[in-house]
């Protein structure tokens, strides 16, 4: 058994009402939305009156019923494991609140699963469901500060594309990348724009930056960095910001990942630094020792967890070499956009990070994060290696002979399709063990119903597909 799996979900720290009051006048709340995020990256709530929340808070395990099939719903239907019997608990993490600008009067809170009284697990009994997202984060950040010694601090480079009409597909505008006539002051988009820039910042959240992207309608917000479970959640909360304002606006944003092929896609980079002490040498001289097996880990290990951060078949059609996505080799390189991780600023210890670039919108943010963490403290448990060297060529790594990538230790590809993806986390026991067989197996059989869903159909043309998949995300 996993130590990882083994550490109990955390329970939320219990806080009388009282304790909220200030916040709650601060922005004038009613309403509470109870949030979650199923496997298929469906955003679900529950709305609360604050009155009825108030008595939730005088119980001993504030909480909501939820059926158990609540993360294993594929449109509506029931995936694989997952039946219309039982019932669980979801039990609200106080420290997770954050106002909701984008919908006036609302706050929301997020949770864990769990179930209503201990069961029995490989460990004993338990009131932890191994399957749930959030608490798969929570646990790993805690194992990797003890016994690692390692932290983690995550920020995300949001894109998205504002259409007027997703069927037939409108455009907002038709810009150039970080064009001011894409914000030109008057327009609909800029307005947009800044209205979620503005939420954005009064829910708590660092805003870096905002600007055009290069596709038609699509741009860009970037958000400073976070613990890894506050950050996964700060993408939620902003992705709903960004889809409410557009949505107030009679525009639709999406975060589909490649609207046109003749364009450039629409990805979710995420930029994670990494902490910690450890004794050795680094194979590369901007590098910690604990920053060079963690990168290893991700040479190592990426393919085998890209079905979690790339889970459609359309989430392959942006992978591509040459168009500034990261390409389809397994390597990284300073400051190389055609690579799928990017050491970012090396010279400077206080703020150098990884990007990694092989994430897109309609990914789970807890899976995703899970993944790349998963990745890096494989890479630190077992003081992997770093064999694959920086990729400073002009070319990118499709572009060198077999004899030149050799040399640079780049040897395997990411997978090319979703199909590979899956036979890749399926077959990964190391990745498995450290996120859980049965959430693994849960992903995996619902991630194939819900391809049946979005894949494009038997006389279907493939503007149609690229409809369902707007209309959704």
């Amino acid at each position: 058994m996993s130590p990882v799996s083994a550490i109990e979900s955390p329970n939320s720290l219990h806080k009388s009402y009282d304790d909220f009051v200030p916040v709650f006048r601060t922005h004038n709340i009613r309403y509470i939305r109870i949030q979650w995020v199923d496997f298929p990256n469906q955003v679900r709530c529950r709305v609360l009156p604050l009155s009825y929340f108030r008595k939730l808070l005088d119980s001993e395990r504030p909480s909501i019923p939820l059926a158990k099939v609540a993360l294993g719903i594929v449109v509506l239907q029931l995936a694989p494991g997952f039946s219309t019997g039982g019932e669980g608990v979801y039990v609200i993490d106080f420290s997770s609140f954050r106002p909701c600008s984008y919908a006036p009067g609302h706050g929301v809170f997020f949770g864990f699963f769990q179930e209503q009284i201990p069961v029995p697990r490989p460990g004993g009994l338990s009131i932890e469901v191994p399957y749930c997202p959030r608490a798969l984060v929570s646990r790993l950040v805690r194992y990797a500060a003890e016994p690692l010694g390692v932290k983690f601090l995550i920020g995300f480079e949001i894109e998205f594309t504002l259409v007027k009409s997703a069927n037939p597909l409108v455009f907002v505008n038709d810009h150039q990348w970080s064009t001011t006539v894409a914000i030109s002051t008057g327009t609909i988009e800029a307005q947009v724009l800044e209205e979620i820039a503005d939420a954005i910042q009064v829910d708590g959240i660092e805003l870096q930056m905002y600007h055009s992207e290069g596709a038609p309608g699509q741009y860009e917000v970037v958000t400073g960095p976070m613990s890894p479970l506050e950050a996964a959640d700060a993408l939620v909360h902003t992705r709903e910001t960004i889809y409410n304002i557009a949505s107030k606006h009679s525009l639709r944003a999406t975060f589909a990942p490649r609207l046109a092929l003749d364009s450039c896609g629409t990805g979710a980079h995420m930029h994670i630094s990494v902490s910690g002490e450890r004794r050795g040498t680094s194979a590369f001289e901007y590098l910690t020792p604990v920053e060079s097996a963690f990168l290893a880990g991700l040479m190592h290990h990426l393919p085998s967890v890209i079905a979690l951060t790339l889970p459609l078949t359309a989430s392959y059609a942006r992978m591509v070499d040459g168009i500034w996505s990261g390409g389809t080799w397994v390597c990284w390189g300073i400051e190389n956009r055609e690579t799928p991780v990017r050491l970012t600023k090396p010279s400077s210890p206080s703020s150098r990070n990884f990007e990694i670039r092989p994430i897109d919108g309609i990914s789970n943010p807890y899976l995703a994060v899970a993944g790349v963490l998963a990745c890096g403290i494989i890479g630190i448990r077992d003081d992997l290696p770093l064999a694959v060297k920086n990729h400073d060529s002009p070319h990118t790594a499709a572009e060198l002979t077999s004899a030149e990538r050799e040399e640079l230790g780049i040897t395997k590809r990411l997978p090319l399709n979703i199909d590979e993806a899956r036979r890749n986390l399926a077959t990964a026991d190391a990745i498995k063990d450290i996120l859980g067989v049965e959430l693994v197996e849960h992903f995996l059989q619902i991630n194939e119903m819900l391809g049946r869903v979005f894949d494009r159909r038997d006389g279907e043309t493939e503007t149609e597909a690229v409809t369902r998949l707007v209309e959704s995300y």
